[in-house]
């Protein structure tokens, strides 16, 4: 790391003001370093310059203002075409995170991705870049597209000149421009083959993690594999779950993958392939993907304490617990999530969830507030009508997904009350229970036709699957009831009795006999 030592003391100069063409020397020198790694396929150490480096120059000097332009850099790095549209992409990265960006530079952004992405699709791109930078790219073009719908409807206090270059630049972050560059990207780099190649035996791109170590290119494969994820995020966005657990589909989640070396992206993948299961009733999925994720950042959050996307981590990790207190509240399913998970969630939400069995209006008020807390930030990606008075509606798309859910909660609320009872006997006339509950047995079976729809639903593979861990069948005004067992994992308790031998074979060695 000598070669990328960095002076002391520049953030001061820079925060008075602010000069797009002036380069400090350690930019010059971080430039130099980055664009001769790139061309020499180095990717341990762009990977280090671009986690490491980068924001350790952006924490010293530049906390406060945007990094040179790319016209200061340029002359440094051969006026290299493809190397300014990464440069930019990072510039526009920083701008974003670190300050509030105009709309001018919310659209030239919007255009640096279009001639990024133009040179990836049609070009020839022979270079490697690391995983992290790679998800980054997609993860970012997606929370811009977000950012920009947000922006754009918050209509209220748009001054003119707003207005007329919203107007002027129409196709900038359009709905369908996002979606297509991210179908292209996954079509062109043929990534559905490639997975589909690597089932059979024939291809090796998870093994490697997609990196090619005969002088190729991973750029067009991984972003085109990050690019599914980058789909099922945005039809999560626009309230389309069912199309986007289906661009996810090539990707098994129930295995290591690319998606798994980079943790933001396991994690985003994980929230947003749980939070749509969520919405389509699937709470037995919902819950088993929940339960894997949370427990592997518990194990593994220490590691990343140091990394720019801490912060990211922590959050979801929170949204993800507020996500399956919502799920085990409306399908109670404790038998699928780790004893280390439970406690964390007990601890967080236990009280929450036993006032949410009740169904009044306190437990509807705190479905609504971890809803709220823990959804994505819904976009309606539909630029206003300029000719109508202008008003906000960047709350119309969460408001209609809240009302939607909640419309869910409110048609099981009696379901709780009929599992109650259900536990409790094998079997039970309609008549009798009709009575318990206080209602006519026309009612009721009414009711258990509610339970059998709400607790079943259509998995991705178009077969029914149920959700329930009491089911039941009536026969003759005789309710039989069936609790579904979870297979016993002899597996797991023989080695954990293999390492308590080992532990007890271990202190017996350690007894000195006289």
């Amino acid at each position: 790391m000598a070669a990328y030592e960095y002076a002391e003391g520049g953030s001061n100069e820079a925060a008075m003001e602010y000069d797009p063409l002036f380069v400090p020397d350690p930019v010059k020198s971080f430039v130099v370093h980055l664009y001769r790694h790139i061309r020499e396929k180095n990717v341990y150490e762009i990977h280090q310059m671009y986690e490491t480096s980068f924001h350790t120059l952006s924490d010293r000097m530049f906390k406060d203002t945007p990094w040179p332009s790319v016209e200061g850099v340029a002359q440094y790095v051969d006026n290299d075409h493809v190397f300014c549209l990464l440069y930019r992409e990072m510039w526009f990265r920083h701008l974003y995170a670190r300050l509030s960006p105009t709309l001018k530079q919310r659209i030239d952004s919007w255009d640096n991705y279009c001639s990024l992405f133009q040179v990836v699709l049609h070009g020839v791109v022979n270079m490697q870049l690391p995983n992290q930078w790679l998800w980054d790219m997609v993860d970012e073009f997606v929370y811009q597209f977000q950012s920009f719908c947000q922006y754009r409807a918050k209509m209220k206090n748009k001054t003119e000149q707003e207005i007329a270059l919203l107007r002027q630049h129409d196709q900038a972050w359009n709905v369908y421009g996002v979606l297509n560059f991210l179908q292209a990207l996954m079509e062109k780099s043929s990534i559905i083959q490639i997975l589909e190649q690597e089932k059979e035996g024939t291809e090796q791109f998870t093994s490697t993690d997609g990196y090619d170590y005969n002088g190729g290119s991973n750029v067009l494969k991984v972003l085109g594999y990050f690019s599914m994820v980058g789909l099922l995020r945005v039809h999560c966005l626009l309230g389309d779950y069912q199309t986007g657990l289906k661009c996810l589909l090539p990707i098994d989640i129930t295995q290591q993958g690319v998606y798994t070396s980079v943790i933001g992206c396991h994690i985003a993948t994980i929230y947003h392939y749980g939070f749509a299961n969520l919405m389509l009733r699937r709470y037995v999925e919902a819950i088993r993907e929940f339960n894997k994720i949370l427990l592997y950042i518990y194990k593994t959050k220490q590691f990343h304490s140091k990394s720019p996307q801490y912060e990211q981590i922590l959050k979801k990790n929170e949204q993800m617990y507020a996500l399956l207190t919502v799920c085990l509240s409306l399908c109670p399913q404790v038998k699928l999530v780790d004893e280390t998970v439970n406690s964390q969630l007990r601890e967080k939400y236990g009280e929450k969830m036993s006032r949410m069995q009740r169904y009044d209006d306190e437990a509807f008020a705190l479905y609504d507030e971890l809803f709220s807390y823990a959804c994505p930030k819904f976009i309606t990606p539909s630029a206003p009508s300029y000719e109508e008075p202008l008003v906000n509606y960047n709350q119309d798309a969460y408001r209609l997904q809240l009302k939607l859910f909640l419309y869910e909660v409110k048609q099981q609320q009696q379901l709780s009350v009929v599992r109650t009872f259900l536990k409790v006997y094998s079997t039970i006339s309609v008549e009798k229970l009709a009575s318990y509950m206080e209602v006519d047995e026309t009612t009721l079976r009414s009711i258990l036709m509610t339970y059998k729809h709400k607790t079943h639903s259509v998995g991705a593979d178009g077969k029914t699957i149920s959700n329930a861990d009491i089911d039941f069948y009536i026969s003759d005004d005789l309710i039989h009831v069936v609790e579904s067992k979870t297979p016993k994992k002899y597996g797991d308790y023989f080695l954990r009795q293999i390492v308590k031998l080992e532990a007890v074979i271990g202190d017996m060695d350690r007894i000195k006999l006289e």
